[in-house]
């Protein structure tokens, strides 16, 4: 765990010497307060305790900020006027002891930066972003694998630009000690070397892994135009970003938890949903989420404003042919419901009902389809949300190839958490939406089906008019828009979410949803509570939870919601529930305040 960080700051800022002649660079003000303190402040909401900062050209300022704050320690350089970044840093090797972030102190950054490279494992990490057009950049060249190979000021001294230097890294001791050793081989020669040359030359045997973050807002204050940009574009928008929004930490599952990043995108100009920019947007929209579980020469995105549900009913009622029929799986609340749908619409289908907690007898389901006659397409739902049961996606896929018909998956509760490939586990039809594990706002449900499929269903005569799924699709691809008028700023959101989504990685976030709920479920047994299903068949999404005796369940979830907590009722008939979601931009640090929360609850009652 990274407790101390270390600021560079023995500079003179000479291309801002009409601002720096009476005080260093660090203390330039943005809103009353310096670009120093900023960063101080940044580093103690993250838990950074020591911060050491290497000074020079007037001292003094950072001595006396040293009184203000606890745990500050400042080393000055006695060459900062002959020597560079990397004497400073050298010249502090003394004092430093464990592992430390790395900070220039000329950075106004959103707190975001530091959260990315302490929430990652990894000992090394360069931090960069995407382009930010300053005219002082520092580029950066990375393999496949993201690791370092170069940087430069000068982006013909690269095979290609991955990405630009933010100036705030993660060091380990060995990694710091390797660059010390690296710097005091040509100190003589050159004293004034960066250190982020003898970064690059420490990373060609053991290479640094470059971290990217293609939104991250930030900038470095060189100049005075700078500046300007400081103060007119960057802080506005880490203002808007960083906004204190009260955050309740929502168990139900979905609408999940959101980050201000998502909410704040929806705060955009009025836009007519007609215009082409909006259509680009959608576009992005729907390539983006294909490419997660597909990719998009064989499969699309079909996009509409309403809920999961919607888009359940938009397939159900759209693919199927009128002479033909549909097997559906019923084991929890959910696939009932898709019979349910069926039902409405006078559809010819065939109910195979299952146990909710145990896995589906695939044997049984093979007889059943195999005595079926007549029969299109078998709907499935991946992960019920009733219970947590975890279906086999998999096996379903052999089963429809085997008999020829196509294959339906609901993933509301799986899509962009428990990986799913579309071509290999042979689904036709995918739906999923907004507001779950993808983390955005509820209102988009969308569709993914496979392009061959999907061409077949304009011999279909229409069962209903909203939800018409090949119409939607034929009026995507003539304009990029949805038929009638779209959820805007949900839209604006879901483009957010996506490139958060992108930016933790899939593998990633399910990984984070994992420890949650490992968290949970190791204090449940703890506590002597039971849950529906066995642990090899969990999602490790939802756990659906015995109420103890005693316990009323509408209490239970107002003493929760008086402190920003939300659970959700149960939803087997035959068992007395309450369910918990692991979703969202929540992590196992939640999971325990809620536990916490809990044992206190179960002891008052």
């Amino acid at each position: 765990m990274i407790n101390s960080a270390v600021i560079l700051a023995a500079g003179f800022g000479s291309r801002l010497k009409d601002m720096t002649k009476l005080r260093p660079k660090g203390f330039l003000p943005l809103e009353g307060i310096s670009l120093i303190e900023r960063s101080i402040q940044n580093l103690h909401k993250c838990g950074i305790k020591n911060i050491y900062i290497g000074t020079g050209y007037l001292s003094e300022y950072y001595e006396e900020l040293a009184q203000k704050y606890e745990g500050i320690v400042c080393i000055k350089s006695d060459k900062f006027e002959t020597t560079s970044s990397m004497y400073t840093l050298y010249n502090m090797r003394d004092i430093i002891k464990d592992d430390f972030l790395l900070l220039e102190s000329d950075l106004l950054y959103e707190i975001k930066a530091l959260r990315l490279l302490l929430e990652d494992s990894r000992d090394d990490i360069i931090l960069s972003s995407g382009k930010t057009y300053s005219n002082d950049e520092v580029y950066i060249q990375k393999d496949k694998n993201s690791n370092l190979q170069n940087m430069s000021k000068n982006s013909d001294d690269l095979e290609y630009v991955s990405g630009e230097l933010v100036g705030i890294s993660k060091l380990s001791m060995s990694r710091y000690r390797q660059m010390n050793t690296i710097f005091a081989s040509c100190m003589v020669s050159d004293p004034k070397i960066d250190y982020e040359y003898i970064m690059v030359q420490s990373s060609k045997d053991n290479p640094y892994y470059v971290k990217n973050s293609e939104d991250l807002i930030w900038c470095e204050i060189d100049d005075a135009s700078h500046l300007k940009r400081a103060q007119t574009l960057i802080l506005p928008k880490i203002k808007r970003r960083e906004m204190n929004i009260k955050k309740n930490i929502l168990l139900n599952p979905g609408p999940a938890t959101t980050t201000n990043s998502v909410k704040m995108a929806q705060v955009v100009p009025d836009i007519c949903p007609r215009e082409y920019e909006f259509g680009d947007l959608m576009e992005f929209v729907s390539n983006e989420l294909s490419s997660i579980v597909s990719n998009s020469d064989e499969y699309s995105t079909i996009l509409f404003g309403g809920s999961g549900t919607a888009v359940v009913e938009s397939i159900i009622s759209s693919v199927v042919p009128h002479d033909r029929g549909i097997i559906i799986v019923n084991n929890g609340a959910y696939g009932k419901r898709m019979s349910q749908i069926a039902d409405s619409y006078d559809m010819n289908f065939l109910e195979f009902e299952s146990s909710p907690i145990e896995p589906i007898d695939l044997q049984k389901l093979e007889e059943f389809i195999k005595n079926s006659k007549n029969i299109s397409h078998l709907a499935v739902i991946h992960n019920e949300t009733t219970t947590g049961l975890l279906n086999d996606l998999d096996a379903f896929g052999s089963l429809a190839k085997k008999y020829h018909i196509e294959l339906i998956v609901d993933a509301m509760s799986s899509y962009a958490a428990i990986p799913i490939d579309m071509k290999k586990q042979n689904i036709h039809y995918l739906a999923a939406s907004s507001n779950k594990n993808i983390q955005g706002m509820a209102g988009v449900g969308f569709v993914i089906a496979n392009k061959e499929s999907i061409e077949k269903l304009k011999d279909i005569k229409p069962r209903n008019f909203y939800l018409n799924l090949y119409a939607q699709y034929q009026n995507f691809i003539k304009s990029h828009q949805m038929r009638f008028t779209p959820p805007v700023q949900t839209l604006y959101a879901l483009k957010q979410a996506i490139i958060e989504a992108k930016e933790e990685g899939i593998d990633k976030r399910y990984l984070r949803y994992s420890k949650s709920w490992e968290t949970l479920t190791k204090k449940l047994k703890e506590l002597g509570l039971k849950y529906l299903v066995d642990d090899k068949y969990h999602s490790k999404i939802i756990t659906s939870i015995f109420i103890p005796d005693g316990v009323d369940f509408d209490d239970m979830h107002d003493y929760f919601y008086e402190r920003d907590f939300t659970i959700y009722p149960g939803k087997v008939a035959d068992f007395n529930t309450f369910r918990v979601a692991n979703i969202g931009d929540i992590d196992y640090q939640d999971m325990e305040a809620f536990l916490i929360l809990l044992e206190e609850y179960l002891y008052e009652n």
